[in-house]
């Protein structure tokens, strides 16, 4: 089955409470995954994921709670084309 992509916007308390450095740090129990996470200016984290589909549904289960300090109250994900130029995942 060929990998999946997804854009997903999360919103609540999920800026200055080391969400991106903690998604990084997540995403490296998933081979698969690829893509980045980065704050946007309007208070909410942005996620580019692609990977395995399995994966992609872990990782997405774990963006629905977060790190301990953050408080998730809003998850949207788009499925979206998978970015071949992608080979890592990062903060941007």
């Amino acid at each position: 089955m060929p990998d999946k992509a997804y854009n997903v916007r999360i919103s609540g308390r999920v800026t200055g409470v080391g969400f991106r450095w903690a998604t990084l740090d997540k995403s490296s129990e998933f081979p698969s995954l690829k893509g980045y996470v980065r704050n946007v200016g309007s208070g909410e984290v942005e996620a580019f994921i692609q990977g395995d589909e399995a994966e992609l549904e872990a990782m997405l289960q774990w963006l629905s709670v977060g790190p301990p300090f953050a408080r998730v109250d809003r998850i949207e994900k788009i499925s979206c084309q998978r970015r071949d130029e992608i080979s890592t995942f990062e903060i941007r």
